[in-house]
């Protein structure tokens, strides 16, 4: 009487099971964005690094991302998410024990290299996992949780590797991430089945509706596409100037213990967790996606500007990273909302590979950028570049979500 209602798409334990999966894979790509920066006291001491060398290491990580991810959008709308994904993760194995046995700088570049080609794929293949697979109304609560696995893996890296580190030292907190990766690879492996989505064949289907034509790259044509794509590479900015240099920026300007340093980056990452489940629910209404990104990013870079400029007693500071990591969280829902919008039919991992990639482009770029800063002995300027990126964002928002307002209406108009 009822044998096809366990296969229809929106069911409640079918949502939950996707959700929960691509999460879980979600939380290992953040955590593998996270392994290196926070041992770069261990690695600065070993092999007698500068910060801008450190810094560099996260760069070909992001720079790889970020090429990779626009071409991986192409690739799983070809073959599919799932066999993509389990690929991704296994290469994350690989990446983490190269690190672990690196000689020297070049190993541990290689280490980085391997790992951003693992990371490439990460939002095209979350993205048309959800969106297809996801009934409706739930797919505010789907970004919601595909947010806080992302900030959870952010915060737990810290901790993970640095703990392991100070007991038994950085190779072996290498190692164990390895070890991690292999887990949730097979996790998805097992899974694989609820993951997997209709493969779009033809150009045809990416052009349908939206007043878009038919052909592979003709999504590249859209305003919204490329604001998205900015306003991504502008939040990077900001996020990886939170991830590499602002805990030690802020213990140099405000005399923040140096075990509470890496203290600020976890609590960061959870305050923005948090805050991302009350944006789950506030993104159900698309149209407000760009006055909760703008009101919320706007608090954040006051909170930057004011670790920069005001006196703050060091055991406040990692308050101040909780206040700017909840208001983060609050918009980051709203933000994947707003992508949404800016993806015609068929063309998902396309339109996500594209945009997230510059996510990928600004986090390449912030690294060294902010470690010049500190290397110049201006941790300020750390702090007043985090809040510039911060702001840079309300404007993205507002001009992305115009143009794909004016996109959508433009073939009725005519």
């Amino acid at each position: 009487m009822s044998s096809a209602a366990p296969a229809a798409p929106g069911v409640p334990a079918g949502d939950a099971r996707v959700i929960s999966v691509v999460g879980i894979a979600h939380g290992v790509s953040h955590f593998f964005h996270l392994i290196l920066p926070p041992l770069f006291p261990w690695l600065k001491d070993e092999f007698a690094l500068s910060y801008s060398e450190l810094g560099l290491l996260v760069t070909v990580f992001f720079v790889i991302s970020g090429v990779g991810q626009s071409l991986a959008g192409f690739l799983v709308d070809r073959v599919g998410p799932v066999p993509v994904m389990l690929g991704a993760i296994a290469l994350f194995a690989v990446a983490a024990a190269v690190l672990a046995l690196a000689p020297g700088y070049a190993g541990l570049m290689l280490g980085a290299a391997l790992a951003g080609v693992g990371n490439a794929s990460f939002h095209p293949v979350d993205y048309s996992i959800l969106n297809r697979k996801v009934s409706a109304p739930r797919l505010g609560h789907a970004y919601a949780v595909h947010g806080i696995s992302g900030n959870l893996g952010w915060a737990l890296a810290p901790v993970f590797v640095v703990t392991i580190a100070r007991f038994t030292g950085w190779r072996e907190a290498f190692a164990a991430a390895s070890l991690l990766a292999l887990l949730a690879l097979v996790v998805v492996w097992l899974n694989r089945g609820a993951l997997e989505t209709p493969v779009h064949r033809g150009a045809q289907a990416a052009g349908s509706g939206r007043g878009l034509p038919g052909g592979t790259f003709d999504f590249l044509r859209l305003p919204a596409v490329w604001l998205s794509f900015g306003f991504f590479l502008a939040y990077a900015a900001a996020l990886g100037g939170v991830q590499t240099f602002a805990p030690e920026a802020a213990r140099l300007l405000h005399d923040v213990p140096l075990e509470w340093v890496a203290l600020c980056l976890t609590v960061y990452m959870l305050a923005s967790a948090g805050g991302t489940v009350v944006g789950g629910f506030l993104a159900s209404e698309a149209a407000r996606a760009e006055r909760i990104i703008g009101v919320c990013f706007g608090i954040a870079a006051l909170v930057a500007v004011s670790i920069a400029w005001l006196p703050w007693p060091g055991w406040l500071v990692p308050a101040l990273f909780g206040v700017m990591g909840v208001a983060g969280g609050i918009a980051n829902p709203s933000r994947d909302m707003l992508i949404r919008r800016a993806a015609p039919p068929g063309a998902t991992g396309r339109v996500y590979g594209v945009v997230y990639s510059g996510l990928d482009v600004g986090m390449s770029v912030a690294p060294p950028v902010f470690g010049l800063m500190m290397d110049a002995q201006q941790p300020a300027l750390v702090w007043l570049g985090i809040a510039f990126a911060q702001a840079m964002l309300i404007a993205g928002a507002f001009r992305a979500g115009h143009a794909t307002r004016v996109r959508d209406v433009a073939p009725d108009a005519a």
